[in-house]
């Protein structure tokens, strides 16, 4: 099956399943290879070899999920993954072992300088993140955060005489029309209360179960777990904790001026949260034209841009790499992901006819263009990205296509501009609230079901003041944060994106000084990779680090150009 490089659309790739005792026997096999190795380029080069069969799995495993992905209900992709969900974790632990080799090899000085510091880090975070007797422990995880996804996909809310699910239901959360959206918002409250013991359960168990491997690992709780499986290779809980009350004092106060402007631009007396995505009276802007039409002037946007993103996103389209439309069998939510045989980042999108439809031909081909440009370094460590980098590139993207919005939005690109600025100003205090919820959460895990939507509520009043859920059930006695699948699937991923946002706001203030002055700058940090430490990269591409004292005030003060 080895065909890197080679052009292949996504529905030709083969599949089958990995066979994960032959996996083992060829990882024990090279193992024993590295460890007969009698210097530090013998080493290296059975580490090729590693390579070549991790690609080979992550590829295969990676293709099956993205299938069950575009349909929940397919009976042999749905088996398959149960399969990796059961097998991950064995696999994960084959993989620490052969990294264990590589960390306390006695030619590591040959190996670091082959492969970088970032990685044996990386490696010594992965040995305090896994051990053997978790396998049991994060299996029962795994199907946990899968009766989460599957029962969050499978909603069936009634609506406007047809049958939709969350993701269908969005343009009507959104929509000009205020007693529609006050419809649409009172239908999925329905379905959240409805289903609210569930997820009481369902999230107690996942606390629980996290605390628990901790525990075995020696910790006091998840947190440090947590961290160390987000690869936070240079900084820890008190940078996000300096960093959560530099947004507090500075950036809170902003995003509710920016709130107070877009209620008056509404015209209402009161923002309700049925309001909270809403910037103009006559409606948000939406893309004019077809899924079909959206691309092919993504295919142009890119195409001016600049030569690389050109190269990626010709690639993207000649070889089928994306599935956006809105349907009621797939997935709710969007993401990239890779397959490293093919040197092929994939995009998994719900389009649904609002404004988000072309956040993921920006958003998303920011991630897939990084993977793209690292998929061709030799070195595979270097596209382990931390995700607090791997958003600055997805988020900036956002920044830098706003020149072309007219090919999406026609007459109302400015509105789009201006919404696009104002909602990802209102993003950070919301993500940064989510990151306290789950530090608070982890930390008291004892807490009840009813403790924790207490805990979400009091957070609401320091991040969101201006926020009301009126006599809202389910939504206003805490019950928000159930319907952010990250807080379930991916613990403590949050804050990832609030730090990317800042560093793609001061792309925003770049670009509009010296455009091409900003794309070298971000072009470079595509291009560094995982090579650096996240700290060092942004000074060498000349941002300011989201943790520096001063580094949030400086940024509200040059955003206030903006919103004047």
């Amino acid at each position: 099956m080895e065909r890197k490089g080679i052009s292949m659309k996504f529905q030709d790739m083969p599949y089958e399943r990995v066979d994960f005792t032959q996996v083992e026997k060829e990882m024990k096999e090279l193992m024993d290879a590295f460890d007969k190795a009698e210097s530090g380029e013998e080493q290296f080069e059975v580490h090729k070899k590693y390579y070549a069969l991790t690609d080979r799995v992550s590829t295969l495993m990676t293709i099956a999920n993205i299938r069950f992905d575009v349909d929940t209900t397919d009976e042999f992709y749905s088996k398959e993954h149960e399969y990796y969900d059961q097998q991950r974790p064995i696999y994960s632990n084959l993989v620490l072992d052969y990294q264990k080799r590589m960390f306390h090899s006695p030619y590591r000085d040959y190996l670091e300088q082959k492969i970088g510091p970032v990685a044996f880090k990386n490696m010594e975070l992965a040995q305090k993140a896994m051990d053997e007797k978790l396998i049991p422990l994060i299996q029962e995880e795994n199907n946990l955060t899968m009766e989460y996804d599957k029962l969050i996909a499978g909603a069936k809310l009634h609506f406007d005489g047809k049958e939709l699910n969350l993701s269908l239901l969005r343009p009507y959360l959104i929509h000009r029309d205020r007693d529609v959206r006050a419809a649409a918002w009172k239908e999925m409250s329905a379905f959240f209360t409805e289903n609210a013991e569930k997820l009481d359960e369902l999230y107690d168990k996942l606390v629980k179960n996290r605390t628990a491997q901790a525990k075995k690992m020696g910790y006091e709780n998840y947190l440090e777990l947590g961290y160390y499986r987000m690869n936070r290779n240079c900084y820890g809980k008190e940078e996000v904790e300096a960093f959560r009350s530099q947004i507090k004092e500075y950036f809170v106060p902003f995003a509710e001026e920016l709130h107070d402007r877009r209620r008056q631009r509404l015209g209402l007396e009161q923002l309700k949260y049925i309001d909270e995505q809403v910037y103009f009276k006559d409606g948000n802007p939406e893309p004019t034209g077809s899924p079909e039409e959206i691309l092919a002037s993504g295919q142009k946007m890119y195409g001016e841009l600049s030569p690389e993103t050109k190269e990626f996103f010709d690639f993207m389209r000649e070889n089928e790499l994306f599935d956006v439309l809105g349907r009621k069998t797939k997935r709710a939510g969007g993401y990239m992901t890779y397959l490293p045989l093919y040197q092929s980042p994939f995009i998994f999108a719900n389009f649904n006819g609002t404004s988000g439809d072309v956040d993921v031909i920006t958003h998303e081909c920011g991630h897939a263009f990084q993977g793209y440009l690292s998929g061709k370094d030799p070195i595979k460590e270097h596209g382990d990205i931390g995700m607090e980098t791997a958003e600055i590139h997805s988020m900036s993207m956002e920044f830098f296509a706003e020149k072309w919005m007219s090919l999406f939005f026609g007459d109302r690109a400015q509105d789009y501009i201006d919404m696009h600025l104002e909602d990802a100003a209102a993003f950070i205090p919301y993500g940064c609230m989510v990151d306290e919820f789950q530090h608070i959460v982890y930390e008291n895990p004892e807490m009840t079901p009813a403790e924790r939507k207490a805990a979400w509520k009091k957070l609401e009043k320091e991040y969101k003041p201006h926020l009301d859920y009126g006599d809202d059930g389910f939504f206003g006695q805490g019950g928000f944060w159930q319907k952010q699948l990250h807080i379930y699937d991916y613990p403590l991923y949050y804050i990832d994106y609030c730090l990317a946002q800042t560093c793609a706001l001061q792309y925003k203030v770049k670009m509009d000084a010296d455009f091409d002055g900003a794309w070298q700058s971000y072009l470079e940090l595509c291009k560094l990779s995982a090579s650096d430490f996240y700290t060092a990269m942004l000074k060498e591409v000349g941002l300011d680090s989201p943790f520096e004292p001063g580094c949030i005030k400086n940024i509200v003060e040059k955003l206030e150009k903006y919103v004047k």
